[in-house]
């Protein structure tokens, strides 16, 4: 759901009310002060709705493949991944609840009553930025295996990750309780409604810059500053590997896991420049002033990305078609398949 565009939604509904009687349809036709349903053929209902079934589908499916490859095969077990596990956790709930997301956005109405749609914003908003806080978490995991190889055993460890993950998720859930009770949702004296059947969390100024800036600008910057860090680093370690290698001179297993530790951040920039190409458009648009057919098209190009991760771990990592193939062929329910090495020559 967007933050910033809710006027909008609502000033498109006032002007729908100049329209002609026989032709307005309303959310609770037995209400009178009801909002206005959106119009749309019965063609256009279902080629949404489809889309959204299969997208929703799809997201779900993928994500819980991961989670199931990182949590059943103890090879997987390692703090990158947890952070990868946390983020298709996050990516697949989203998947769930684009249903709801899809009702509400092409009726433009809300059917489920007014706690729900409180819960259902802090809910959705939470989950949003547990994935970027993840990419965060991400971001820092690859700078320091790839910038500080000595010290990422002792820096990064698996209890380390587990808290920091603990952390994101309930740093996520409170600052989105705070924005939703901050701007009034639930305090009945301060809510000003447009029309019965709307679900919409009006958003002042102030809270519109500070979640800007907290949700999107400063975790950007952190993200493409240690990528960009990163990337150098890799550059720098991977011409070396190869000259000693052409030099016909011997690599030793440190440098070899290096050229890992480069080949995993490398994948995982990836999935860090997917995310930006599908979030920064939204956010463009979120402080200028176009239609919400606009920012109901780029909301849902941003919920794709929950569905692109997967194929990304799909087409740069040998390990997770490896998993997949053990869970569509029912292996994992074989005794000790938690102990299978799905890596065999290669690595993370």
């Amino acid at each position: 759901p967007n933050k910033n565009f809710h006027r909008i939604l609502s000033s498109e509904q006032v002007s729908n009310k100049s329209t002609e009687d026989h032709e307005i349809q309303y959310c609770f036709p037995a209400i009178n002060s009801s909002c206005i349903k959106g119009k749309r053929s019965s063609h256009e209902y279902n080629i949404i709705y489809v889309f959204v079934s299969v997208l929703s589908a799809w997201t779900v499916f993928l994500n819980l493949l991961v989670i199931i490859s990182i949590s059943h095969f103890k090879k997987l077990h390692t703090p990158t991944n947890l952070l990868i596990l946390s983020l298709a956790v996050a990516d697949m709930l989203i998947g769930l609840v684009m249903p709801i997301e899809a009702t509400r956005l092409t009726e433009m109405c809300w059917y489920f009553g007014d706690t729900f749609c409180g819960l259902y914003s802090i809910f959705i908003w939470m989950l949003l930025s547990a994935s970027l806080s993840n990419l965060v978490l991400i971001a820092v995991d690859r700078y320091v295996a790839v910038c500080h190889p000595l010290l990422y055993p002792q820096k990064i460890t698996m209890t380390k990750t587990l808290i920091s993950i603990s952390l994101s998720w309930v740093c996520s859930s409170t600052y989105n309780t705070a924005f939703v009770i901050s701007n009034g949702y639930f305090d009945i004296s301060r809510r000003t409604y447009t029309c019965y059947g709307e679900c919409s969390v009006f958003v002042g100024f102030a809270w519109r810059v500070t979640d800007l800036f907290m949700s999107f600008i400063f975790p950007c910057i952190l993200i493409i500053s240690l990528y960009l860090r990163i990337f150098y680093v890799v550059h720098q370690q991977v011409k070396v590997i190869n000259t000693l290698m052409k030099s016909g001179k011997c690599v030793n297993e440190g440098s070899v896991r290096r050229k890992s530790e480069s080949k995993a951040a490398l994948t995982l920039g990836i999935i860090v420049t997917v995310y930006l190409v599908c979030w920064i458009p939204y956010y463009i648009c979120s402080i200028s002033a176009v239609s919400s057919t606009t920012i109901n098209v780029l909301t849902w190009f941003m919920y794709m990305n929950s569905g692109l991760n997967p194929m990304v771990y799909a087409l740069f990592y040998p390990w997770f078609k490896k998993t997949v193939k053990h869970i569509l062929t029912l292996k994992i329910f074989q005794p000790a398949s938690s102990l299978v090495n799905i890596f065999s020559e290669h690595k993370l």
